[in-house]
């Protein structure tokens, strides 16, 4: 029963998840900037995930000043740079391809532990490693048959690094921070950076109020900004905690690769994009081979309270 209502809350949390590139794109086509559309979803993510924080944690969010040096890596690199950079992606590339350039995080990290520790990755990780690295190379048409900005690629390599900083945050982070006390928190910094950084002139904040496209019909702006703070936060959160909780770390971050699934279906859908069927087995390409890398990983099992959001960055 466990494991069927895990599955269930890491598919859902895939799910929300994975909306949140084409409604973000709806709102960056309709005149706001990356940085506004980021400011947004994680002002009001940050709000209500307090209040529910708040509510049903109030005893344990002292633990944010014990761990505030996680909390603030956490906020920037798993937050604000995850998104910023996947927002400024999807401005030069389709949403699918942009994920899936995210998604080579594991393989960075498993690069960065090499290198820096010595720790040679099993043949199983490092076959898994190549073969996403070649279903990426697909993906963004090294061969030049199809027009892939290069911008756009840079900022989705950006969003796997700063993905992987979360990943390697989380190997260190000790197991007694309640992971919605984590996501309330770091959403907080998220947003307080952002915001400062709009003020201060270094990230340009453009909003707009004019309706934006959604599955081809015309829509009030307030639509993808409540999906964005309501769906693609706080829901895609709190699912991702509950299934991380019920199916462990290693099964849970394998399931939420159906993110990158969901996002091209609904890329389609809502902003009408789609992949080409090239582009669609690199893109399996790049999924088989994580989940190889991933089986194959000796490292000791990590804390599970430390891994909520592995399914982000997602996110998103």
């Amino acid at each position: 029963m466990n494991s069927r209502n895990g599955l269930i809350f890491a598919l859902l949390s895939a799910a929300t998840f994975g909306v949140s590139g084409p409604f973000a794109k709806s709102l960056i086509e309709s005149g706001w900037s990356p940085g506004g559309a980021v400011f947004a979803r994680v002002a009001g993510g940050a709000l209500v995930m307090m209040v529910i924080a708040l509510g049903t944690q109030w005893r344990r969010m002292r633990q944010v000043t014990a761990h505030t040096r996680t909390v603030l890596l956490y906020g920037v690199f798993a937050i604000s740079g995850v998104q910023l950079c996947f927002f400024n992606a999807v401005q030069h590339l389709s949403v699918g391809v942009a994920l899936l350039l995210e998604y080579l995080a594991p393989i960075i990290v498993i690069g960065w532990v090499w290198i820096t520790k010595g720790a040679r990755p099993s043949v199983q990780t490092l076959l898994g490693a190549a073969i996403a690295l070649v279903g990426a190379a697909v993906v963004i048409d090294v061969f030049g048959s199809a027009e892939i900005s290069a911008i756009g690629i840079a900022w989705g390599l950006a969003a796997a690094a700063c993905l992987a900083v979360y990943f390697v945050i989380s190997e260190r982070a000790d197991g007694d921070l309640h992971p919605v006390v984590l996501a309330a928190s770091g959403l907080t910094v998220s947003a307080v950076l952002i915001g400062l950084l709009g003020l201060i002139g270094l990230l340009p904040l453009a909003f707009s109020s004019s309706n934006v496209v959604v599955a081809d019909h015309s829509a009030g702006v307030w639509l993808p900004v409540v999906v964005l703070v309501v769906v693609s936060t706080v829901i895609a959160y709190l699912t991702g905690i509950a299934a991380i909780t019920l199916l462990g770390p290693t099964i849970g971050s394998l399931v939420a690769l159906t993110e990158v699934l969901c996002a091209v279906i609904a890329a389609w859908i809502l902003v009408g994009e789609s992949i080409t069927v090239i582009q669609g087995v690199g893109g399996a390409a790049i999924i088989a081979g994580l989940v190889l890398a991933r089986l194959g990983q000796t490292t000791p099992t990590q804390p599970v309270t430390t891994q909520p959001m592995t399914n982000v960055m997602a996110e998103e």
